[in-house]
C-alpha cells in the first residue's frame, strides 16, 4: 500500500470512530471511555490539536474541541454529559495520572 492511500485510510477511520463517539453513541460518557479504555472524545480532540499545532495551525483546546464535537464543549456537556458518581471520579483520577498526566512529561 501506498503511503497516500494508507493516510487517506487512517484519516477515514478516525472520521468513523468520530461519527461513532459523537453521533452513534453520545451516551457513552466521556468518563466511562477514559475509565476503561484510557482515553475520551477529549483525549482524541486533544490529539487532534496538537497534530494541527505540529504542522504550525494555531489552535487551541476549546477550538479543538469544537472541531471535533462539532458544537461548543458546553453544548455538548448540557446534551449528553450526567453527573459522575464519587466512584466513577476517583477511577478518573487513577486514569487520567496514569494515561494522561505521566504521558505528558
Amino acid at each position: 500500500m501506498d503511503k497516500q492511500t494508507e493516510l487517506e485510510i487512517e484519516a477515514a477511520a478516525f472520521r468513523r470512530l468520530r461519527q461513532h463517539l459523537i453521533e452513534d453513541r453520545p451516551d457513552v460518557q466521556n468518563i466511562d471511555m477514559m475509565n476503561l479504555t484510557g482515553f475520551c472524545r477529549n483525549c482524541l480532540s486533544r490529539w487532534y490539536q496538537e497534530a494541527a499545532n505540529e504542522r504550525g495551525i494555531d489552535m487551541g483546546k476549546d477550538e479543538a474541541r469544537e472541531v471535533y464535537y462539532g458544537m461548543p464543549m458546553s453544548e455538548w456537556k448540557s446534551k449528553h454529559q450526567t453527573e459522575a458518581s464519587d466512584a466513577q471520579k476517583a477511577a478518573f483520577d487513577v486514569a487520567f495520572k496514569e494515561n494522561v498526566t505521566d504521558k505528558q512529561r
